[in-house]
């Protein structure tokens, strides 16, 4: 069995989709779509930056989606792929759950870029700049960042201050987790990290806390952005981040996309949920983030990442 898997934010880099486009005339179609439905010229930032404009939530989310299901339709058209004869689940991780969900046909493209940019804009809303962060804990299990997470709250209630938000954001696999929520929660778990038994901890270079009790503003925003979005059954079952199960139903699927915002990536648990229902091939679409996390969970499991055209041409040759 198989499943495609899309990143999420954190893959984005300038130049990102140019030579797919360069080559491919459905991946600039796909491109040009998603510039129509935004209206800006979000293909022409992504080729040549700025940098520091492309990082910007609002920007980066729709940018990583639109390359991925850039390169998944050139393996369509023109590797002759259909997802649902190729693939029996789809997943991605946080914002890559929206690309998985169009690449299965239950949003359309230019619904999915709108989608995106609106929740990029919430979230980065919903906390003012300078009040919230992320780090990533490495040499770390989840269990471990649950308690390093609570020694950083414990440890500034013991000096007298209040009780701030410092919470696990993304278990993405064995021996990565990120932690997200007020900043000065974060940084006081940065050295904590090391003490407590993790190998390294580093400050994201994030704009805002994501993936915790502070993004409920954002969670606001997108519920009524859902309920207004077309929305229609996946080709095939998406495993969703929050349970870590796959769903179907668009009621479930709108349910999950909301309780997303503040809650937990469960990545592992979703690779291990994917492995025990018998994939043994997993195939990231537009990144080379994920693959890796996938060996880290599954030793036994095929990871297979398709970026550039060489790559498309390589899958749609084996498949």
């Amino acid at each position: 069995m198989r499943a495609f898997i899309f990143p999420g934010q954190g893959s984005q880099a300038v130049g990102m989709g140019k030579a797919l486009a360069d080559a491919s005339v459905h991946a600039r179609e796909v491109l040009q779509e998603v510039d129509d439905a935004l209206g800006q010229s979000l293909s022409r930032l992504m080729a040549d930056g700025p940098a520091e404009e492309l990082m910007l939530t609002e920007n980066a989310q729709p940018a990583i989606m639109a390359n991925a299901i850039a390169t998944l339709r050139v393996l369509e058209r023109e590797g002759g792929m259909r997802l649902a004869e190729k693939c029996d689940y789809v997943a991605g991780h946080s914002l890559g759950e929206y690309t998985a969900l169009c690449a299965a046909g239950a949003f359309d493209l230019a619904t999915t870029a709108r989608l995106l940019r609106t929740r990029g804009e919430a979230m980065q809303e919903a906390v003012p700049v300078g009040q919230g962060a992320m780090a990533v804990l490495l040499g770390c299990n989840l269990e471990l960042a649950h308690v390093i997470a609570g020694a950083a709250v414990d440890a500034i209630l013991a000096e007298g201050g209040e009780e701030l938000v410092c919470t696990v954001a993304n278990d993405n696999d064995p021996t990565q987790v990120v932690i997200s929520g007020h900043l000065l929660a974060i940084e006081r778990a940065v050295p904590l990290a090391k003490e407590l038994g993790a190998k390294r901890a580093l400050l994201l270079p994030v704009s805002a806390p994501f993936h915790c009790a502070l993004m409920q503003p954002a969670a606001e925003v997108m519920e009524n952005a859902l309920l207004d979005a077309d929305l229609r059954a996946p080709l095939v079952p998406v495993y969703c981040n929050v349970d870590a199960a796959p769903i179907a139903s668009p009621g479930m699927i709108r349910v999950a996309l909301v309780q997303q915002v503040t809650g937990m990536v469960r990545w592992r648990e979703s690779v291990l949920a994917m492995a025990a229902a018998g994939v043994t091939e997993f195939v990231e679409i537009g990144g080379k983030v994920l693959g890796p996390m996938v060996k880290r969970i599954v030793p036994d499991a095929s990871a297979i990442s398709v970026v550039t055209m060489d790559d498309a041409e390589a899958l749609a040759k084996a498949f």
